[in-house]
């Protein structure tokens, strides 16, 4: 996003214009009759804008060549404000559906050091991959997508929820996030509510920018599956960017792996194959994402970063109070 002459970064929004909060609504969504969502908000700093002065338009020089005996001609057209494109997008931001938790999630604050130089490589690897798409990503020329494959807590959800920041608030792009689960249970509803299939996915199959998370989740029920199909068809045929996180392998062969044979070698092997995220949402799926996303494996020793945050923190010891 274009930023706004000022003398000195905001200490507020350090420049950017808007600042990502939390924000808790009542009404449907986690459960507990509460709606939990990263929000945008337009800071202060912004409330009288220098080039418009508040108007949110201004005067912008063009040329255009008239004839070939005219030439070029200058002339002004009024056009949108910088401000008001912040106040467009910043309005946008909140129709995603980023998790809460990840609301100061962000390319800056997302920690790319694992416990050896292999781990934090790969860490690199993931974030360098997700800036790329979202810098590259234009709407005439869509970015590839990505998919990020690593354990529970690997940090899969920060990267996700940043690199659509980033094409919401800086690129201008529409977006939608979904846990897998969540955007089964959405279709569900809608399918009870007498919607049809296409007001209840028309969000996610339009929607410049896709992420799903937690891809391989589920029962692999017929509805789940072909739920699923449709929507990865439809955007790809229509060439949408599309990014992916994953607790399950993108390994498509492994080498056997030491351990137990005789008659536990079968149940070894089918717990094996089942890891595989090709087994979970099947080939047809699974190769679509292959020529729409770049794939990414973090190491399977990452650390969990939730439980390094939670190791840093002091143990607090509950007392009973006394009879």
């Amino acid at each position: 996003m274009e930023a706004l002459a000022t003398s000195s970064p905001c200490p507020e929004c350090r420049g950017d214009g808007y600042r990502v909060e939390a924000e808790v609504q009542p009404g449907p969504g986690d459960g507990e009759g509460r709606r939990a969502r990263a929000v945008a908000r337009v800071c202060s700093c912004r409330d009288r804008c220098p080039h418009c002065e508040g108007r949110g338009f201004v005067y912008t020089s063009r040329q255009v060549e008239f004839s070939k005996k005219v030439g070029m001609r200058s002339y002004e057209a009024l056009t949108a404000c910088v401000c008001r494109l912040l106040a467009q997008r910043v309005a946008n931001f909140a129709q995603v559906g980023i998790p809460a938790h990840h609301a100061t999630s962000s390319f800056s604050t997302f920690r790319a050091k694992g416990d050896d130089q292999e781990k934090t490589a790969a860490l690199e690897q993931a974030l360098g991959v997700a800036r790329s798409a979202a810098q590259e990503w234009r709407r005439d020329r869509p970015a590839r997508g990505f998919v990020l494959s690593g354990r529970v807590g690997s940090g899969q959800t920060h990267i996700l929820s940043a690199t659509l920041r980033h094409l919401v608030l800086e690129r201008g792009a529409s977006a939608q996030y979904r846990e897998i689960s969540l955007l089964f249970a959405d279709i569900r509803r809608g399918f009870n509510a007498g919607k049809s299939g296409g007001e209840i996915s028309a969000r996610l199959v339009d929607a410049d920018v896709l992420a799903i998370d937690e891809l391989g989740r589920g029962r692999g029920s017929p509805f789940e599956m072909e739920t699923l199909d449709e929507l990865i068809a439809r955007r790809y045929n229509s060439g949408l960017t599309t990014i992916v996180a994953t607790n399950f392998s993108l390994e498509r062969e492994r080498s056997p792996s030491p351990g137990p044979r005789g008659f536990q070698a079968p149940a070894q092997a089918l717990e094996e194959r089942e890891d595989l995220l090709v087994e979970r949402i099947g080939e047809r799926i699974y190769s679509r994402l292959c020529e729409m996303c770049d794939f990414v494996s973090l190491p399977a020793r990452t650390d969990d970063f939730r439980r390094t945050k939670q190791d840093g923190r002091p143990t607090r010891r509950l007392v009973r109070p006394a009879s």
